[in-house]
């Protein structure tokens, strides 16, 4: 029987947005208050807090004008890995990333494939606006 992982252990295993050990990856973000330079890495350390089903970070990093009230993670999905496929910058303030994300519910596997926007804030900060999906 395996023994359970220590928090330490899971901190060090691949990030969930498929780069490097989290603690080295999108932790920096969630749980060390680095600003993500880039709307990409932002993305990315967003997918991972739904992997994490951090609301806390996600709602912090979601533009004010399109954000919910709140986050319910009680129908939440499986996430099962992420894809970036084009990261687009527009100018300083606005961005756009396409990515992949694949997901289960009830057994089933589903993609998410959006197009996020992305605009820099006053305070130097990356926030989500909104996005289209694909079919």
């Amino acid at each position: 029987m395996a023994s359970p992982q220590s928090p330490q252990d899971k901190d060090r295993e691949g990030c969930p947005c498929g780069g490097l050990a989290f603690e080295d990856c999108c932790a920096r973000y969630l749980e060390h208050g680095e600003i993500a330079p880039t709307a990409e890495a932002l993305m990315r350390s967003r997918y991972t807090a739904f992997v994490r089903q951090n609301a806390p970070y996600l709602l912090d990093t979601w533009a004010a004008r399109t954000r919910p009230a709140t986050l319910d993670f009680g129908d939440a999905p499986q996430w099962l890995g992420l894809q970036v496929k084009a990261h687009l910058q527009r100018d300083e303030h606005h961005a756009e990333v396409e990515f992949v994300a694949r997901y289960k519910v009830g057994g089933r596997a589903h993609r998410l494939h959006e197009r996020s926007r992305f605009e820099r804030t006053d305070d130097g900060r990356w926030r989500y606006i909104d996005g289209d999906l694909f079919d």
